[in-house]
């Protein structure tokens, strides 16, 4: 009795063993937070909003970086302007907030280094895939067919 409780014990702890090892194995790392140096002097040259969910940001050197907002920040897709709270020495980072003037102030999850914004070439053929233009042509095709 005592035997077979120990192989019991031994083959959970070796599968709980595996099973840690596979999720470890499977889940990417988490990218470095970035921060932008002098946000309040001029260290953010350009900004893109990416719908409600994040922010495309430059800074003076010409390096990308993208934050994501803890939840949605309504206006900033509609925003002219734009206010960065920073840090007291003046850096960007994710314990920054961002202000959309006349909509109030959205906090941050992350800010990542980043390649930039997709250009409107690329967003232009991920809105329509090989396999949705294939479908869109069958149910043309399929009433067209209909109406003969």
């Amino acid at each position: 009795m005592n035997k077979h409780l120990s192989t019991v014990i031994a083959g959970a702890a070796l599968s709980l063993l595996a099973t840690i090892a596979t999720a470890e194995a499977v889940s990417p790392p988490a990218p470095a937070q970035a921060s932008i140096p002098f946000a309040n002097h001029g260290g953010i040259l350009n900004w893109q909003a990416d719908r409600t969910q994040g922010l495309w940001m430059q800074d003076s050197r010409r390096r990308w970086y993208y934050a994501t907002f803890m939840g949605s920040c309504p206006g900033i897709n509609f925003a002219n302007t734009l206010a960065f709270n920073t840090d007291p020495m003046g850096t960007f980072d994710r314990w920054s907030r961002v202000i959309v003037p006349r909509q109030g102030s959205c906090a941050l999850r992350s800010v990542v280094a980043s390649d930039g914004p997709p250009s409107k070439q690329d967003t232009k053929t991920a809105k329509v895939t090989p396999a949705a233009a294939d479908a869109a042509d069958a149910v043309v095709t399929a009433d067209q067919q209909g109406s003969k």
